[in-house]
Protein backbone atom coordinates (compact mmCIF):
# COMPACT_ATOMS: atom_id res chain seq x y z
CA UNK A 1 0.00 0.00 0.00
CA UNK A 2 1.46 3.35 -0.99
CA UNK A 3 2.24 6.18 2.10
CA UNK A 4 -0.23 8.95 2.23
CA UNK A 5 0.25 12.54 3.61
CA UNK A 6 -2.66 13.77 5.70
CA UNK A 7 -4.42 16.46 7.25
CA UNK A 8 -7.40 16.28 9.60
CA UNK A 9 -9.26 19.88 10.19
CA UNK A 10 -10.02 19.75 13.96
CA UNK A 11 -11.95 22.45 15.77
CA UNK A 12 -9.78 24.63 17.71
CA UNK A 13 -9.61 23.55 21.29
CA UNK A 14 -9.38 19.77 20.27
CA UNK A 15 -6.50 18.93 18.41
CA UNK A 16 -4.79 16.74 21.39
CA UNK A 17 -8.03 15.01 21.39
CA UNK A 18 -7.90 14.43 18.11
CA UNK A 19 -3.91 13.27 17.81
CA UNK A 20 -4.66 10.42 20.47
CA UNK A 21 -7.60 9.32 18.53
CA UNK A 22 -5.52 9.09 15.53
CA UNK A 23 -3.08 7.10 17.46
CA UNK A 24 -4.94 4.38 19.13
CA UNK A 25 -6.51 4.03 15.36
CA UNK A 26 -2.80 2.54 14.35
CA UNK A 27 -1.19 6.11 12.82
CA UNK A 28 2.52 6.24 14.10
CA UNK A 29 3.48 9.58 12.63
CA UNK A 30 0.89 12.21 14.34
CA UNK A 31 1.55 15.97 14.81
CA UNK A 32 -1.11 18.42 16.17
CA UNK A 33 -1.30 21.86 15.32
CA UNK A 34 -3.78 25.02 15.87
CA UNK A 35 -7.24 23.65 14.50
CA UNK A 36 -5.48 20.41 12.34
CA UNK A 37 -3.79 17.19 12.72
CA UNK A 38 -1.40 16.16 10.25
CA UNK A 39 -1.26 12.34 9.40
CA UNK A 40 0.50 9.84 7.59
CA UNK A 41 -0.20 6.58 6.81
CA UNK A 42 -1.54 4.30 4.14
CA UNK A 43 -5.02 3.85 2.15
CA UNK A 44 -6.32 1.75 4.93
CA UNK A 45 -5.95 4.00 7.47
CA UNK A 46 -6.97 6.93 5.87
CA UNK A 47 -10.29 4.81 5.38
CA UNK A 48 -10.10 3.97 8.90
CA UNK A 49 -9.78 7.74 9.97
CA UNK A 50 -13.01 8.75 8.38
CA UNK A 51 -15.10 5.75 9.30
CA UNK A 52 -13.86 6.40 13.16
CA UNK A 53 -12.80 9.51 13.75
CA UNK A 54 -14.95 11.38 15.93
CA UNK A 55 -13.45 14.55 16.62
CA UNK A 56 -11.85 15.48 13.26
CA UNK A 57 -14.16 17.76 10.66
CA UNK A 58 -12.32 15.99 7.69
CA UNK A 59 -9.59 13.80 6.28
CA UNK A 60 -7.93 15.17 3.59
CA UNK A 61 -5.03 14.17 1.38
CA UNK A 62 -1.84 16.80 1.23
CA UNK A 63 -1.30 17.14 -2.31
CA UNK A 64 1.27 19.71 -1.81
CA UNK A 65 3.26 22.49 0.27
CA UNK A 66 5.09 25.31 -0.33
CA UNK A 67 5.99 29.20 -0.29
CA UNK A 68 4.31 31.97 -2.37
CA UNK A 69 3.98 35.50 -2.30
CA UNK A 70 2.80 36.21 -5.68
CA UNK A 71 0.32 34.04 -8.01
CA UNK A 72 3.00 33.34 -10.16
CA UNK A 73 4.29 31.65 -7.44
CA UNK A 74 1.16 29.88 -6.59
CA UNK A 75 0.94 29.19 -10.23
CA UNK A 76 4.33 27.01 -10.36
CA UNK A 77 4.40 25.48 -7.18
CA UNK A 78 0.61 23.89 -7.57
CA UNK A 79 1.60 23.04 -11.48
CA UNK A 80 4.47 21.25 -10.11
CA UNK A 81 2.17 19.08 -8.07
CA UNK A 82 1.74 15.06 -9.80
CA UNK A 83 -1.68 15.65 -10.51
CA UNK A 84 -1.97 12.76 -12.62
CA UNK A 85 -1.60 10.70 -9.86
CA UNK A 86 -4.62 11.50 -8.43
CA UNK A 87 -6.93 12.78 -11.39
CA UNK A 88 -8.38 11.21 -14.57
CA UNK A 89 -8.57 13.14 -17.53
CA UNK A 90 -12.75 13.12 -17.62
CA UNK A 91 -12.62 14.01 -13.80
CA UNK A 92 -14.22 17.00 -12.19
CA UNK A 93 -11.79 18.95 -9.98
CA UNK A 94 -13.62 22.53 -8.19
CA UNK A 95 -11.42 24.38 -5.88
CA UNK A 96 -12.17 26.39 -2.92
CA UNK A 97 -10.15 27.82 0.62
CA UNK A 98 -9.43 30.53 2.66
CA UNK A 99 -6.39 32.88 2.94
CA UNK A 100 -5.13 34.46 6.46
CA UNK A 101 -2.52 36.74 6.83
CA UNK A 102 -1.10 36.08 3.69
CA UNK A 103 0.23 38.25 0.94
CA UNK A 104 -2.34 36.94 -1.62
CA UNK A 105 -6.04 37.93 -0.16
CA UNK A 106 -8.02 37.19 -3.12
CA UNK A 107 -9.75 33.88 -2.75
CA UNK A 108 -11.69 34.01 -6.16
CA UNK A 109 -8.10 35.08 -7.75
CA UNK A 110 -6.42 31.98 -5.78
CA UNK A 111 -8.94 29.74 -7.07
CA UNK A 112 -9.18 30.74 -10.55
CA UNK A 113 -4.89 30.45 -10.30
CA UNK A 114 -4.92 26.85 -8.80
CA UNK A 115 -7.69 25.32 -11.09
CA UNK A 116 -5.71 26.70 -14.44
CA UNK A 117 -2.33 25.51 -13.03
CA UNK A 118 -4.01 22.18 -12.33
CA UNK A 119 -5.73 22.19 -15.63
CA UNK A 120 -2.05 23.25 -17.48
CA UNK A 121 -0.66 20.40 -15.91
CA UNK A 122 -3.23 17.63 -17.20
CA UNK A 123 -3.32 18.86 -20.49
CA UNK A 124 0.51 18.14 -20.85
CA UNK A 125 0.04 14.82 -19.02
CA UNK A 126 -3.26 13.30 -21.15
CA UNK A 127 -1.98 15.25 -24.40
CA UNK A 128 -5.72 17.60 -24.54
CA UNK A 129 -7.01 21.05 -24.07
CA UNK A 130 -10.23 20.24 -23.16
CA UNK A 131 -11.86 18.48 -19.50
CA UNK A 132 -15.36 17.38 -19.59
CA UNK A 133 -15.54 17.11 -15.85
CA UNK A 134 -17.83 14.58 -15.79
CA UNK A 135 -16.18 11.55 -13.99
CA UNK A 136 -15.11 11.35 -10.16
CA UNK A 137 -15.46 14.18 -8.49
CA UNK A 138 -12.16 15.18 -6.94
CA UNK A 139 -12.82 18.72 -4.28
CA UNK A 140 -9.36 20.83 -4.12
CA UNK A 141 -8.92 22.63 -0.70
CA UNK A 142 -6.08 25.10 -0.40
CA UNK A 143 -5.32 26.83 2.66
CA UNK A 144 -2.90 29.56 2.71
CA UNK A 145 -1.67 31.00 5.96
CA UNK A 146 1.32 33.57 6.30
CA UNK A 147 2.35 32.46 2.99
CA UNK A 148 2.46 29.29 3.21
CA UNK A 149 0.10 27.42 1.19
CA UNK A 150 -1.66 23.63 2.03
CA UNK A 151 -3.16 21.98 -0.88
CA UNK A 152 -5.07 18.91 -0.57
CA UNK A 153 -7.68 16.71 -1.82
CA UNK A 154 -11.10 16.18 0.33
CA UNK A 155 -11.85 12.16 1.00
CA UNK A 156 -14.57 12.76 3.36
CA UNK A 157 -17.13 14.82 1.19
CA UNK A 158 -19.67 16.00 3.64
CA UNK A 159 -18.08 17.04 7.01
CA UNK A 160 -17.26 14.30 9.50
CA UNK A 161 -19.82 15.69 12.03
CA UNK A 162 -22.57 14.59 9.74
CA UNK A 163 -22.91 11.45 11.35
CA UNK A 164 -26.27 10.78 9.51
CA UNK A 165 -28.23 10.03 12.91
CA UNK A 166 -29.01 14.20 12.70
CA UNK A 167 -31.49 14.81 9.84
CA UNK A 168 -33.47 17.45 11.82
CA UNK A 169 -32.26 19.63 15.17
CA UNK A 170 -33.18 21.20 17.94
CA UNK A 171 -32.12 25.37 17.44
CA UNK A 172 -28.65 25.77 17.97
CA UNK A 173 -27.79 22.26 18.37
CA UNK A 174 -24.08 21.75 19.36
CA UNK A 175 -21.56 20.04 16.75
CA UNK A 176 -21.49 16.45 16.81
CA UNK A 177 -17.50 16.66 17.16
CA UNK A 178 -17.49 18.83 19.75
CA UNK A 179 -20.21 16.84 21.77
CA UNK A 180 -17.88 14.02 21.66
CA UNK A 181 -15.27 16.03 22.75
CA UNK A 182 -16.99 17.22 25.64
CA UNK A 183 -18.04 13.48 26.38
CA UNK A 184 -14.20 12.35 25.83
CA UNK A 185 -13.00 15.08 28.10
CA UNK A 186 -15.67 14.46 30.84
CA UNK A 187 -14.66 10.38 30.43
CA UNK A 188 -17.73 8.62 29.23
CA UNK A 189 -17.32 5.07 30.34
CA UNK A 190 -19.57 1.47 29.61
CA UNK A 191 -21.15 1.95 32.74
CA UNK A 192 -21.88 5.53 32.97
CA UNK A 193 -24.92 7.34 34.52
CA UNK A 194 -24.93 10.33 32.49
CA UNK A 195 -27.78 12.96 32.70
CA UNK A 196 -28.52 16.55 29.70
CA UNK A 197 -31.22 19.04 31.61
CA UNK A 198 -31.09 20.70 27.98
CA UNK A 199 -30.66 17.73 25.66
CA UNK A 200 -31.74 19.77 22.42
CA UNK A 201 -31.53 17.06 19.73
CA UNK A 202 -29.70 15.16 21.99
CA UNK A 203 -26.54 15.30 21.06
CA UNK A 204 -24.40 15.09 23.88
CA UNK A 205 -26.58 12.06 24.43
CA UNK A 206 -25.91 9.65 21.49
CA UNK A 207 -22.41 10.75 21.07
CA UNK A 208 -21.67 9.40 24.08
CA UNK A 209 -23.70 6.16 23.82
CA UNK A 210 -21.48 5.70 20.96
CA UNK A 211 -18.37 6.15 22.94
CA UNK A 212 -19.57 3.71 25.85
CA UNK A 213 -20.71 1.50 23.05
CA UNK A 214 -17.12 2.01 20.74
CA UNK A 215 -19.68 2.42 17.92
CA UNK A 216 -17.60 4.20 15.34
CA UNK A 217 -19.61 7.51 14.46
CA UNK A 218 -19.36 7.12 10.64
CA UNK A 219 -21.00 3.43 10.03
CA UNK A 220 -24.01 5.22 9.00
CA UNK A 221 -22.50 7.57 6.25
CA UNK A 222 -20.78 7.47 2.38
CA UNK A 223 -17.37 9.17 2.04
CA UNK A 224 -16.18 11.32 -1.32
CA UNK A 225 -13.28 8.74 -1.18
CA UNK A 226 -15.26 5.80 -2.03
CA UNK A 227 -15.73 6.37 -5.26
CA UNK A 228 -12.02 6.91 -6.11
CA UNK A 229 -10.29 4.47 -7.98
CA UNK A 230 -7.31 4.20 -5.79
CA UNK A 231 -9.12 3.07 -3.21
CA UNK A 232 -10.40 -0.41 -3.30
CA UNK A 233 -14.10 -1.50 -2.13
CA UNK A 234 -12.47 -4.26 -0.12
CA UNK A 235 -10.40 -1.79 1.70
CA UNK A 236 -13.58 -0.02 2.48
CA UNK A 237 -15.48 -3.48 3.12
CA UNK A 238 -12.75 -4.32 5.40
CA UNK A 239 -12.68 -1.29 7.75
CA UNK A 240 -16.33 -1.17 8.23
CA UNK A 241 -16.06 -4.85 9.17
CA UNK A 242 -13.29 -4.23 11.51
CA UNK A 243 -15.26 -1.24 13.29
CA UNK A 244 -18.66 -3.27 13.57
CA UNK A 245 -16.23 -6.26 15.41
CA UNK A 246 -15.39 -3.19 17.73
CA UNK A 247 -18.90 -2.65 18.79
CA UNK A 248 -19.53 -3.43 22.91
CA UNK A 249 -23.41 -3.84 23.30
CA UNK A 250 -23.47 -5.48 26.61
CA UNK A 251 -22.56 -2.50 28.27
CA UNK A 252 -24.24 -0.47 31.55
CA UNK A 253 -24.30 2.35 30.20
CA UNK A 254 -27.48 4.87 30.57
CA UNK A 255 -28.34 8.03 29.39
CA UNK A 256 -31.73 10.39 30.09
CA UNK A 257 -31.78 13.72 28.52
CA UNK A 258 -34.40 16.45 29.45
CA UNK A 259 -35.90 19.40 27.83
CA UNK A 260 -39.06 21.89 28.47
CA UNK A 261 -39.67 21.58 24.98
CA UNK A 262 -41.82 18.84 23.59
CA UNK A 263 -39.88 19.11 19.97
CA UNK A 264 -36.85 18.47 21.56
CA UNK A 265 -37.66 15.57 23.64
CA UNK A 266 -39.46 13.61 20.28
CA UNK A 267 -35.95 14.58 18.44
CA UNK A 268 -33.81 13.08 20.91
CA UNK A 269 -35.51 10.33 21.00
CA UNK A 270 -36.01 9.74 17.22
CA UNK A 271 -32.29 10.82 16.82
CA UNK A 272 -30.98 8.36 19.41
CA UNK A 273 -32.85 5.34 17.25
CA UNK A 274 -31.52 6.40 13.71
CA UNK A 275 -28.00 6.38 15.29
CA UNK A 276 -28.58 2.90 16.55
CA UNK A 277 -28.54 3.99 20.64
CA UNK A 278 -32.12 3.74 21.49
CA UNK A 279 -32.19 1.20 24.50
CA UNK A 280 -29.08 3.43 25.53
CA UNK A 281 -31.01 6.45 25.94
CA UNK A 282 -34.27 8.52 27.80
CA UNK A 283 -35.71 11.15 27.04
CA UNK A 284 -38.70 13.36 29.09
CA UNK A 285 -40.22 16.91 29.18
CA UNK A 286 -38.86 18.94 32.19
CA UNK A 287 -38.00 22.09 33.52
CA UNK A 288 -34.48 22.65 34.88
CA UNK A 289 -36.62 24.12 37.70
CA UNK A 290 -37.76 20.04 38.14
CA UNK A 291 -34.72 18.98 38.38
CA UNK A 292 -34.04 16.86 41.63
CA UNK A 293 -30.24 16.46 42.76
CA UNK A 294 -29.10 12.97 43.04
CA UNK A 295 -26.60 11.48 45.60
CA UNK A 296 -24.93 8.78 43.89
CA UNK A 297 -22.52 8.80 41.06
CA UNK A 298 -24.13 10.36 37.85
CA UNK A 299 -22.36 12.72 35.53
CA UNK A 300 -24.35 15.54 33.73
CA UNK A 301 -22.80 17.18 30.32
CA UNK A 302 -24.93 20.08 29.03
CA UNK A 303 -25.10 23.01 26.88
CA UNK A 304 -27.33 25.31 28.51
CA UNK A 305 -29.62 27.82 26.57
CA UNK A 306 -27.32 30.94 26.32
CA UNK A 307 -27.65 34.44 25.15
CA UNK A 308 -26.85 33.75 21.63
CA UNK A 309 -29.43 31.14 21.24
CA UNK A 310 -31.86 32.60 23.87
CA UNK A 311 -31.54 36.22 22.85
CA UNK A 312 -32.04 37.56 26.52
CA UNK A 313 -29.07 37.36 28.65
CA UNK A 314 -30.73 37.33 31.61
CA UNK A 315 -32.70 34.87 30.89
CA UNK A 316 -29.69 32.71 30.55
CA UNK A 317 -27.89 33.49 33.67
CA UNK A 318 -30.99 33.16 35.77
CA UNK A 319 -30.70 29.64 34.52
CA UNK A 320 -27.51 29.41 35.26
CA UNK A 321 -28.36 30.26 38.73
CA UNK A 322 -30.76 27.66 39.17
CA UNK A 323 -28.55 25.04 38.06
CA UNK A 324 -25.57 25.92 40.60
CA UNK A 325 -28.51 25.96 42.90
CA UNK A 326 -29.70 22.07 41.70
CA UNK A 327 -26.43 20.34 41.05
CA UNK A 328 -25.18 19.58 44.61
CA UNK A 329 -21.52 18.12 44.69
CA UNK A 330 -21.82 15.00 46.90
CA UNK A 331 -19.87 11.62 46.38
CA UNK A 332 -19.43 10.63 42.45
CA UNK A 333 -21.05 13.62 40.75
CA UNK A 334 -19.70 15.17 37.63
CA UNK A 335 -21.03 18.35 36.33
CA UNK A 336 -19.76 19.44 32.86
CA UNK A 337 -21.49 22.80 31.27
CA UNK A 338 -20.13 24.97 28.12
CA UNK A 339 -20.96 28.36 27.60
CA UNK A 340 -19.81 31.12 26.22
CA UNK A 341 -20.45 33.32 28.89
CA UNK A 342 -17.60 34.55 30.61
CA UNK A 343 -19.56 35.37 33.87
CA UNK A 344 -20.91 31.72 34.17
CA UNK A 345 -18.96 31.14 37.15
CA UNK A 346 -20.56 34.31 38.81
CA UNK A 347 -23.92 33.54 38.11
CA UNK A 348 -23.88 29.70 38.83
CA UNK A 349 -22.43 30.70 42.10
CA UNK A 350 -19.11 28.58 42.26
CA UNK A 351 -15.82 28.50 40.67
CA UNK A 352 -14.84 25.82 38.20
CA UNK A 353 -12.49 22.56 39.74
CA UNK A 354 -11.18 23.02 35.93
CA UNK A 355 -11.60 24.35 33.15
CA UNK A 356 -11.33 23.95 29.11
CA UNK A 357 -10.93 26.41 26.01
CA UNK A 358 -13.54 25.45 23.54
CA UNK A 359 -15.42 26.67 20.40
CA UNK A 360 -19.07 25.99 19.10
CA UNK A 361 -18.13 26.56 15.47
CA UNK A 362 -16.62 30.59 15.60
CA UNK A 363 -17.94 31.47 18.81
CA UNK A 364 -15.63 31.12 21.98
CA UNK A 365 -16.35 29.03 24.87
CA UNK A 366 -15.71 27.38 28.10
CA UNK A 367 -16.42 23.96 29.17
CA UNK A 368 -16.49 23.96 33.13
CA UNK A 369 -16.50 21.06 35.02
CA UNK A 370 -16.77 20.40 38.36
CA UNK A 371 -16.27 17.37 40.13
CA UNK A 372 -14.64 17.57 43.23
CA UNK A 373 -16.78 17.52 46.57
CA UNK A 374 -17.95 20.27 48.37
CA UNK A 375 -16.28 21.65 51.76
CA UNK A 376 -19.07 20.90 54.62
Amino acid sequence: MSYIKMVAPCLFGIEGIAANEFKRMGFEKVNADNGRVFLEGDEKLLIRANINSRFAERILIEAGRFEAYSFEELFEGVRNIAWENYIEREDAFPVSGKSISSVLTSIPDCQSIIKKAIVERLKTKYKTDWFEETGTEYKIKFLIIKNSVLVMIDTSGEGLHKRGYRKNSAEAPIKETLAAAIADTARIFPDTELYDPFCGSGTILIESALIATKTAPGLLRNFAAENFPMFGQKIWQEERARARDLIVRDVDFTAVGSDIDDNAVRLTLENAKKAGVAKYIKAVKKDIRDYEPVRHRMTLITNPPYGERLLDIKAAEELYKIMGEKFIMGDGQKYNVISSDDEFEKFYGREADKRRKLYNGMLKCQLYMYFRKEAI
